[in-house]
């Protein structure tokens, strides 16, 4: 089990579906949210600032939000200032539509381990549990 997970999507909805998939299945201890890449960022701005040295084990990022999408996000979060962090984070790109660019494009990225499609499922889980 996980000790902390962040998800990162704009759906209000789909955050509620991922914390009961999440839940029910024993992922992990504990569920942040952030509903677009700037407050994910936030986020591990006040890890930083609080000297809070643990960051979440994964996140799961949707690409598509409004204010800063998830390509905007990883391109900060590969940067030199969220190192203690990005090192340690792994980052699951969650997407409604597999376009094969984007796939392609997800592999740029160090920490991005996946790139699966919507919806969460308990099944999904369960294969990311033996992964990690």
């Amino acid at each position: 089990m996980l000790h902390r997970i962040l998800c990162v999507d704009d759906d209000p909805i789909t955050l509620m579906l991922y914390k009961m998939v999440i839940a029910k299945s024993s992922f992990t201890e504990e569920i942040i949210t952030a509903k677009n890449g700037q407050e994910a960022l936030e986020y591990y701005d006040n890890l930083k600032i609080n000297n809070d040295c643990c960051c979440p084990e994964l996140v799961f990022l949707d690409l598509n939000m409004p204010i800063m999408g998830g390509w905007e996000f990883l391109d900060n979060f590969t940067k030199d200032q969220y190192a203690p962090f990005n090192t340690k984070t792994k980052v699951i790109v969650l997407s409604s539509t597999i376009d094969p660019n984007d796939i392609e494009n997800s592999k740029k990225y160090p920490m991005v381990i996946d790139f699966m499609s919507k919806p969460i499922t308990k099944e999904m889980l369960e294969g990311l549990k033996e992964r990690l």
